[in-house]
């Protein structure tokens, strides 16, 4: 059997993702670069490393709403289906990862420490076990929500004026809770206690929406991506230095919770970056690169390997990488990172091999 039949090429989901989860785990070394009170330069250039690298939810989303789309809206699948297949895929690593955070690395925890089962039960739920399982609470609402996004995949179909309506009422709604959250929670009176809010499905309606339309309109998406890619370079560029100005006026020290993804500035951002991520793949594609796949192979692991990258990060940290990055900033920062990237990526292969070597004997006992 050749590769090819193996391991089949990947789509644009798949690049989303990958990039994604590459991008996410060097969010998690920066946090803990500022930890180490590094100069004011370092301190600035950490921030805009951040703010570069801050596209990880809405791009994994996005890939996440196209990939199920492809898949699954022109099939007979039905929702327990796709449930029970969804929890064996995403809910049962993320039980796992989260137990493993809050029983071996409670440390980790955001906002509290559990302290009773009730909050030891919320803290497992919310997102808080580790800083960031934000997203795993944000990211499995939408598996939930499926259905609701097949039904607007399906209603619009290839009509264009029903994919015309669907995008706008995304950007009403998106417009309308940037500004609720602006006004209520980003440096307003119901910024600590309404936190839950960062992880409620609508922050990133419109990344899921945008994904359910670029494979219903394929043709349509791929070909304006390809030809107008430098445009959507040009406004990647400028919400970049956007991004940065919001940042750097706060001031020191630099704080990354001054960079949320609930900004108008952000948000385009975001939808450059997903722009640019999907040219590259679909040049890739166009050419039939053997790289893609490669994407495809990686991009089935990258959900594993992002749970786990909090875990090889802490341990990285605590046998000389905060000692390391004390010394020497930089070259702690891209060490510790990209050990964490070969650890979780390499865990989640090992792990994902132990499990089917498990299967395996135990169902030739069975048959025995």
């Amino acid at each position: 059997m050749n590769k090819k039949s193996q391991s089949p090429r990947a789509d644009l989901g798949d690049y989303m993702k990958l990039c994604a989860c590459t991008a996410v785990m060097l969010q998690t070394i920066l946090g803990l670069a500022l930890t180490t009170n590094p100069s004011s330069g370092v301190q600035t250039g950490i921030g805009i490393v951040y703010n570069f690298v801050k596209f990880t939810a809405p791009a994994f989303i996005f890939g996440i709403l196209y990939t199920t789309t492809r898949t699954t809206i022109d099939t007979d699948l039905t929702y327990p289906n796709y449930i029970k297949k969804q929890w064996h895929a995403l809910f049962v690593p993320t039980i796992w990862w989260t137990a493993v955070y809050l029983f071996l690395m409670p440390w980790v925890q955001q906002v509290n420490q559990y302290h009773d089962i009730g909050s030891f039960l919320w803290h497992f739920v919310n997102g808080n076990a580790a800083p960031h399982l934000w997203y795993n609470t944000m990211m499995l609402q939408f598996i939930i929500l499926m259905p609701l996004f097949w039904l607007i995949g399906r209603w619009c179909g290839a009509n264009i004026r029903h994919g015309i309506i669907a995008a706008c009422g995304a950007i009403l709604v998106t417009a309308l809770w940037l500004w609720f959250y602006d006004v209520n929670i980003f440096h307003g009176p119901h910024m600590t206690d309404w936190y839950l809010f960062d992880r409620f499905f609508l922050s990133f309606f419109i990344y899921g929406v945008f994904g359910v339309l670029a494979w219903q309109y394929r043709h349509f998406f791929n070909t304006v991506i390809q030809k107008w890619w430098w445009l959507i370079a040009i406004v990647f560029v400028g919400t970049f230095v956007w991004t940065n100005r919001e940042l750097l006026a706060f001031g020191l020290p630099v704080s990354l919770g001054n960079a949320p993804y609930y900004k108008p500035s952000m948000t385009v951002y975001d939808l450059s970056i997903i722009g640019l991520i999907a040219a590259l793949g679909l040049f890739q594609l166009r050419h039939k690169m053997h790289f893609t796949y490669t994407v495809h192979t990686f991009a089935n692991f990258a959900y594993k390997a992002y749970l786990s990258n909090v875990f090889w990060a802490q341990i990285l940290w605590h046998i000389g990488g905060q000692q390391l990055m004390s010394a020497h900033p930089v070259i702690g920062i891209v060490g510790i990172y990209l050990c964490t990237w070969v650890l979780a990526f390499a865990s989640a292969f090992g792990l994902h091999w132990f499990w089917q070597n498990i299967q395996v004997r135990v169902l030739k006992r069975a048959v025995v």
